[in-house]
């Protein structure tokens, strides 16, 4: 690619979902245009709906190829689809026909970081139920582009301030979880992290490993995995020369995190990094009982291309109404720039 701002390659996430309104929100910040040339991929339909329904102030400009786009601020480029009936799109409502437009955006997504059409690609929220009833049998994005990617190593990283997280395990079953702590994998996604920190420009490289038992395992009374695969994998980690610390606790590790004391932590499975990050980035309003802010992204590591996300659902009870934040979708957004620069 030239010196030109990065060209992003940018989902709608499912059609049903908050995914078109807050693709169109971002683009409607003069900053975004600033730092780089956006893309929407997706069905032009959708979103002059969400436009028109929410009276937001821009145009849709369909193309059929990245060439065509013309990235003016109020003139939305869409790389039409041409996948979702309007006429039959209910918010908030699982369906084979979203599901089928939101796979097949960021199928398309993929193929033109692929061919090195677009500098980065960034993905709204999909609904997992969705996809699969289309056909697509995949626990979620992460898995989608390891699939059309051909990649085997691979991990999803969390970043909000303080609270940089990265998953030993995703998408499986706890129990499946607990079997997949194992020592190499450990290795693995220190050595992501640490790359991925480098390339978002964080300078604190001390990683916290956290456990996977309570207390972890406290010297093997309540578990056994602490001290047989991740004190072993921390002790290779150091040997290799990373600045390491583990098997935390993870009820003090995350507590530490927040404050500073590590520039990343690993988590041992899903909710044991999704929750901590989540309390740090999503701000509810009770009186409103909406969220006020909902910030975090969500980085896979190890493609050999660039994928950024918001890290929150579809959020099909607002669907429509004109409230959701684009908050998570901008840091997506200004995360991906940030990667694009070191490659």
């Amino acid at each position: 690619m030239s010196k030109a701002l990065p060209i992003l390659a940018i989902t709608m996430g499912d059609p049903a979902s908050i995914g078109p309104e807050i693709a169109v929100k971002a683009l409607l910040q003069p900053a975004i245009h600033q730092i780089c040339r956006p893309l929407l991929i997706g069905d032009a339909a959708v979103f002059q709906q969400i436009i028109q329904l929410l009276k937001l102030p821009a145009q849709v400009h369909a193309v059929n190829s990245v060439a065509d786009a013309r990235f003016n601020i109020g003139s939305i480029d869409v790389f039409d689809l041409g996948i979702t009936d309007v006429s039959a799109l209910q918010f908030g409502e699982i369906a084979a026909m979203c599901g089928e437009a939101s796979f097949q955006a960021v199928k398309k997504a993929i193929e033109l970081a692929m061919a090195g059409e677009v500098d980065a690609t960034v993905t709204g929220p999909i609904n997992k139920k969705s996809i699969n009833e289309a056909g697509h049998h995949f626990a979620g994005h992460t898995e989608i582009y390891a699939h059309y990617t051909s990649t085997k190593k691979y991990a999803m990283l969390l970043v909000e301030d303080n609270i940089n997280v990265i998953h030993v395990s995703t998408h499986v079953s706890l129990r499946q979880a607990c079997d997949l702590v194992k020592h190499d994998r450990i290795v693995q996604v220190i050595e992501l992290i640490v790359d991925g920190l480098k390339r978002l420009g964080k300078t604190n490289l001390k990683i916290g490993v956290a456990g996977l038992n309570p207390h972890s395992g406290d010297n093997g009374l309540f578990g056994t995995e602490d001290i047989e695969e991740i004190a072993p994998a921390v002790a290779t980690a150091r040997a290799l020369g990373y600045d390491v610390e583990g098997p935390v606790p993870p009820d003090t590790m995350f507590a530490k995190a927040a404050m500073g004391a590590y520039g990343g932590v690993v988590a041992m499975y899903h909710d044991q990094g999704h929750i901590p990050f989540k309390l740090s980035g999503f701000k509810w309003n009770a009186k409103k009982q909406q969220m006020d802010s909902v910030k975090g992204v969500n980085i896979t590591l190890g493609l050999p291309i660039i994928r950024t996300s918001v890290d929150h659902g579809t959020a099909f009870e607002i669907a429509g109404k004109g409230i959701a934040s684009a908050d998570a979708m901008i840091l997506a957004i200004e995360s991906a720039v940030q990667l694009s620069q070191h490659q």
